[in-house]
């Protein structure tokens, strides 16, 4: 059997959307012929939005995971502004307070002194852990996936040393289009950056991105080939959950809601006051964080009766969530190039087989994987009209006792976790010691 050293900030107790990916990696690697060698940050210095102990479960017990020291400035940030460190650590900028001068401040200290991100205050701890590993261990490949960005620093570093082969795997973009909105980055910075990232991906044996826009736009940036690996879900989860006993009509929505994922035209459709002759039975349900404009908006709306947050659960409690969905809302976020964008949610909530409504670019990629597989249909953020069709729709099917359906399951199976690890033990295997 290989052995692979798998560099990832994100791994259980993490909770969130973030630790999916890497952890279903390593739990199906074993079974292509990996054994699986862990390097990430210690849960005691770590900066994690969500904690989520019950997928410790999911780890193999041949899996060695190796902890880090690490520092970031969330913990200075806390200190500064008043706020418990677990309060400072968002997703996305949820739950700032986007017109405080000291968020202002703090944004433009993130985003011009500390490149790649936040997290680069790990990188020499995890190097030098990284290098005792190699000591201990005969790796014949390693494996860094980001953001954050900084593991791919750590990856380089420990490639270079051992003449290891890598494979950098990238979840998200370098930089972060979704964000650049909301952070002063200057020009300066911009270009330090940028030379980080080619100086540092040009050194990987191989890359991988999430999804066909991030891997074409990653290859012209970068001016290297990229892989595709999505992400997807894992058939596992969905076993023996049983869906939340639910009396209403509910479009749910799962995870974090930052303010680039607002879905405006449903508090549109809800202050229209004959809304509660159209559909008295419906009901909002947000599991996760949501932002303050977002509630903002929807106590303007008047919808606040409507409208029920869940604070984060355990993914396996999230999930049952999904599965007593009506509808199941999926809001892209509102940036520049969206239409390349395709949350991790989407993969599960294809999986539970619930009819899903997007909000975003109609021609975009995750359009595209819900009409693929029979799932929803994304609607622009403008198209008010045709969404509350899309609820009457669906709204009157439920009325009459026969909810409809969401993706076709056979379609939805190529997107399975195992399925994925496949193909990464299969480019591991290309590019590994003999």
């Amino acid at each position: 059997m290989k052995h692979v050293l798998f560099i990832t900030y994100y791994f259980p107790p993490s909770g969130g959307s973030g630790v999916q990916r890497p952890l279903k990696f390593v739990k199906y690697l074993p079974e292509f012929g990996w054994k699986v060698t862990v390097l990430t940050v210690d849960p005691a210095f770590a900066s994690y939005p969500d904690l989520d102990v019950l997928q410790e479960a999911e780890i193999g017990p041949d899996t060695i995971v190796i902890k880090t020291r690490s520092w970031d400035p969330y913990s200075a940030y806390a200190r500064w502004t008043g706020k418990k460190k677990s309060d400072a650590v968002g997703v996305g900028f949820l739950g700032a307070d986007h017109a405080s001068f000291k968020e202002k401040i703090a944004r433009w200290i993130r985003a011009n002194l500390f490149l790649p991100d936040a997290r680069v205050g790990w990188v020499k701890h995890a190097r030098k852990a990284g290098l005792d590993a190699m000591v201990m261990h005969s790796f014949d490949a390693i494996v860094s996936t980001g953001p954050p960005h900084s593991s791919h620093l750590i990856a380089a570093f420990l490639a270079k040393k051992s003449n290891t082969p890598w494979l950098a795997d990238i979840r998200d973009a370098w930089p972060d289009v979704a964000y650049a909105s909301m952070l002063p980055t200057s020009s300066m910075a911009r270009k330090r950056d940028l030379r980080i990232r080619d100086r540092t991906l040009k050194q990987a044996t191989a890359c991988v991105a999430v999804t066909e826009d991030l891997r074409n736009s990653m290859q012209k940036a970068v001016g290297r080939p990229f892989s595709l690996i999505r992400n997807g879900f894992d058939p596992a989860d969905f076993d023996g959950l049983i869906p939340k006993k639910n009396d209403n009509f509910t479009l749910v929505h799962t995870g974090n809601m930052s303010p680039a994922r607002n879905p405006e035209p449903i508090w549109t459709l809800l202050s229209d006051m004959s809304s509660s002759e159209r559909w008295p039975a419906l009901r909002i349900q947000c599991i996760g964080n949501v932002d303050s404009t977002i509630l903002t908006d929807a106590n303007r709306a008047g919808a606040e009766d409507r409208f029920e947050i869940v604070s984060y659960v355990p993914h396996a409690e999230a999930l049952s969530y999904t599965q007593s969905a009506s509808l199941l809302l999926l809001p892209i976020n509102r940036v520049n190039d969206a239409a390349g964008i395709v949350t991790g949610k989407i993969y599960e909530y294809i999986a539970s087989g619930r009819p899903i409504l997007g909000l975003g670019d109609p021609s975009g990629e995750a359009a595209n994987i819900l009409k693929e597989t029979g799932a929803g249909v994304m609607f622009s953020y403008e198209d008010t009209e045709e969404i509350g069709a899309f609820i009457d729709r669906h709204y009157a099917a439920w009325l009459a006792g026969l909810p409809l359906l969401g993706a076709n399951q056979q379609r939805a199976a190529a997107y399975s976790r195992r399925s994925q690890t496949d193909q990464l033990a299969t480019l591991l295997n290309s590019i590994s010691k003999s």
